[in-house]
């Protein structure tokens, strides 16, 4: 089949409307068929069509100039090599149910695709998921590194699961040392039991900051020496620019009967047990509204989350509200 390329489109005659018909490529146009510069390079390379004075190599120059066009061509052609029909859409790409096609099927993924070296807007990509998920499709992201090999991210916005912890205490007082606050309390307190706090002695607990001003929210602990809740905040905050955005996670967690602990040691800011189980379930990194941060971080964060059998979320901190958005590595 000949082709003919107007410097936007590349355009099969009547003739090509079985492209559309039988393997969904192309959008008819009266009589014609319209392809897409990824469509129609697929398909060149393929030998199924011919455009007019071009070979492949100068369709390819012709559009490789487009930003992010060889990559997007890469996961077109490989999610066409993995059986599925794929089209251009809202987001990049949409894609069908294997064995469907436009007209005969409806899709099921809305697609949006990222080099390992960009920066991922977490608002962006929260918008991006409602929208697919209003429109009933699950949205992925198509991660090509710099080797041209492509990992596949399925993301969900969902609150973490409610824990099981019930907790209730009568108010204490504590001593502030630094950031850190201890207070009295014996090994079978409501506290420890509630997992606040590590031990310091027998008789004494030692509560981290974020613990610290929990409680102190819920009115459960006084700082003697007349400290208030703004001071204690304040002597905080000048030594952790992440307190704001911590602290909300942190709180909302727990307000959701969770127990979350630090997860230093992962690399995160928490490591989050819903009280029914002997291991932590989920990490969760706490992100400022409009904070991004590169995908290859978040790669490493999702590799490392699944070795040790979590799921990872990371909490975006808006003004009213926080989002969970959840990064998990699929197989098509």
């Amino acid at each position: 089949m000949i082709a003919e390329f107007d410097g936007e489109w590349i355009t099969l005659g009547e003739e090509g409307l079985i492209l559309y018909e039988q393997g969904g490529y192309g959008r008819p146009s009266g009589k014609s068929l319209k392809l897409t510069p990824e469509e129609a390079l697929y398909l060149a390379d393929r030998g199924k069509i011919e455009v007019k004075g071009h070979s492949f190599d100068s369709i390819l120059t012709e559009f490789v100039e487009k930003s992010e066009f060889l990559r997007k061509f890469l996961v077109y052609r490989d999610i066409r090599e993995r059986g599925f029909v794929i089209q251009s859409g809202p987001h990049d790409f949409r894609v069908f149910k294997r064995g469907q096609k436009p007209g005969k099927g409806t899709s099921f993924y809305m697609m949006r695709v990222l080099s390992e070296r960009d920066l991922v807007d977490f608002v962006k990509i929260i918008e991006e998921t409602m929208s697919a998920r209003n429109m009933r499709k699950q949205f992925l992201l198509a991660v090509v590194d710099d080797e041209d090999e492509i990992t596949y991210y399925e993301i969900k916005t969902n609150d973490p699961p409610v824990g099981t912890l019930e907790f209730t205490a009568e108010k204490t007082t504590g001593l502030a040392y630094g950031n850190a606050v201890i207070i009295p309390a014996s090994p079978d307190s409501e506290f420890e039991s509630a997992l606040f706090g590590t031990r310091f002695d027998k008789e004494r607990l030692m509560l981290s900051s974020l613990e610290a001003l929990y409680l102190m929210d819920k009115g459960l602990l006084e700082i003697k020496g007349g400290i208030t809740p703004d001071e204690f905040y304040r002597r905080v905050e000048d030594g952790d620019h992440e307190l704001r955005q911590k602290l909300r996670a942190y709180s909302h967690l727990r307000d959701l009967k969770n127990i979350p602990r630090t997860a230093y040691k992962f690399g995160h800011h928490f490591r989050v047990y819903s009280g029914g189980k002997q291991h932590s379930e989920l990490l969760v990194h706490a992100i400022s509204e409009g904070e991004t941060m590169p995908m290859s971080v978040i790669s490493r964060s999702v590799r490392l989350s699944h070795s040790v059998r979590k799921k990872m979320l990371f909490a975006c901190v808006k003004k009213d509200s926080i989002e969970y958005i959840e990064f998990a590595r699929i197989k098509l």
